[in-house]
């Protein structure tokens, strides 16, 4: 398949797709006749670029490029992907559709439809079998879901490929079995406003106490637990069945008012939206947004530490990103890039800087990658053996500030059966920031004493040891402190 995506519609979720194809080494062609759509969706991408690399802890392939096309058939030219994303409105998306299709029938076209089921959308389609629902959620470049709906008529083998498109660009795709108006998680939200706006109507809680309600309490379990995992728990050591037993008879009890649905009239609409904007009022829509990719970030990392959720989706998508980076050859006569890093606003001091720890941090992650690429990686250490490292020296040569772009590059100085010396460079484009030196040693970890790596890994690193001993000794290298350059 083409590794061209062609994204129809560059609103907030066309542009988050947009992002999330290119950020991943996809081309992307957008269309949208809006003439702000290029401009919004550049704000899209300054966010994606802010926060979707501090997810990944291998470097992210090179930017796919990035397009405006001037018609759909234009946007269709080379894609092997196609995704939808206009209004809300059924006869729009049959009609983009029937364009679609008259200029390629056989692409696979996913909607990001949150209500309409595949059956739908297919309606009157020249070849139905390629259409169906590819449902994301906001932020498109961050949150990994994407449920996929097919309906009958859809052939399972495009359904197959779009997952595995999907995969490629590290979302996890949710296969619905049955298709049903607003598939999965769109019924719970729904369900979850409808009692929020009787408790605003009625008086009972602002749209601020609600809020807090969430992200105070079960907002925190459903993130990284889901519901039923937690109300598993919540039954003690019997488990789900004694929850049951306890809450069951409770579904009966005037709790909810999902039944019933207020009247949507002028009042309501001016009643949520003041208390929003006392609320919320004193951030723009941007800050709002970068507050919460800073914070999802945040939980996004703490799961994916621990294989959770969906950490593990975040993990899965390194492992094949790893895997797509170039083996080492023996003519790698370069320090060889391998970190790509932004500094984020948890890396910064007092005084507006890169704190010192995350230098050091940027250094390891460069290290690690390295040592990855060389099969030195998390089940080497399984199997019981690791490179410690026994001595660094950093050099801080110029200031990091938040949003700066890094780099973290590896040079070889010596390696032998059971030492690693590396000279890492951090760079702000052609400008070093910092360097570390650092000492490996290889180490039985259940002897607690240096050994010989394995052949499989002394194969990878040797070759690149041997060619970057054609290299000139970096001139801080063996520095001591104090030292003047």
């Amino acid at each position: 398949m083409a590794r061209k995506a062609a994204i129809i519609g560059g609103g907030v979720i066309g542009g988050g797709w947009a992002a999330r194809f290119v950020l991943n080494g996809w081309d992307a062609a957008v269309f949208d006749p809006d003439p702000q759509a290029e401009r919004r969706i550049g704000e899209v991408m300054a966010n994606a670029r802010a926060a979707l690399p501090a997810l990944a802890d291998v470097p992210m392939p090179p930017e796919g490029r990035l397009t405006f096309a001037g018609s759909i058939t234009e946007a269709l030219d080379g894609a092997g992907y196609v995704q939808e994303s206009v209004s809300e409105n059924l006869a729009l998306k049959q009609r983009i559709f029937a364009q679609i299709q008259q200029v390629a029938p056989g692409l696979p076209v996913g909607s990001s439809t949150s209500g309409f089921k595949p059956s739908e959308l297919q309606q009157g389609a020249a070849n139905p079998a390629t259409l169906f629902v590819a449902h994301p959620f906001n932020p498109v470049y961050l949150l990994p879901l994407a449920e996929v709906v097919p309906s009958p008529a859809s052939d399972p083998a495009v359904i197959e490929a779009a997952k595995e498109t999907l995969r490629q660009i590290g979302m996890y795709p949710l296969h619905i079995r049955k298709e049903i108006d607003a598939h999965i998680a769109d019924r719970f939200l729904e369900a979850v406003w409808r009692e929020a706006l009787w408790l605003v109507k009625d008086g009972v809680a602002t749209t601020e106490e609600i809020d807090e309600a969430i992200r105070m309490g079960f907002g925190l379990r459903w993130g990284q637990m889901g519901l039923f995992e937690t109300y598993r728990i919540a039954g003690g050591e019997p488990g789900m069945k004694h929850f049951m037993a306890q809450f069951g008879p409770y579904l009966t009890a005037p709790w909810t008012r999902l039944t019933d649905v207020p009247e949507f009239n002028q009042g309501l609409v001016d009643l949520i939206a003041g208390q929003s904007d006392a609320q919320s009022g004193h951030y723009t829509i941007r800050e709002l947004e970068r507050i919460r990719d800073s914070n999802l970030i945040g939980f996004l990392r703490v799961l994916k530490d621990r294989n959770w959720g969906a950490g593990r989706v975040l993990k899965e998508h390194d492992r094949r990103l790893a895997q797509a980076l170039p083996a080492p050859a023996p003519d790698t006569a370069a320090p060889m890039v391998m970190a790509r890093l932004q500094v984020l606003p948890g890396w910064i001091d007092y005084n507006g800087h890169m704190t010192e720890s995350r230098y050091l941090f940027a250094a390891s992650e460069t290290v690690d990658t390295f040592l990855r690429l060389i099969g030195a990686d998390m089940d080497y250490v399984a199997g019981g053996h690791s490179y410690y490292t026994a001595e660094s020296h950093i050099l801080h040569k110029d200031e990091a500030r938040l949003g700066d772009r890094l780099t973290g590059s590896v040079q070889v100085l010596q390696a032998d059966e059971k030492r690693l010396r590396v000279f890492v460079t951090i760079a702000r484009g052609a400008d070093v920031v910092a360097t570390v030196e650092q000492m490996l040693l290889h180490v039985d970890m259940a002897a607690g004493k240096t050994c010989p790596a394995s052949p499989a890994v002394l194969a990878r690193l040797m070759p690149v040891a041997r060619a970057h001993q054609a290299l000139p000794a970096p001139a801080d290298a063996g520095r001591s402190i104090g030292r003047k350059s």
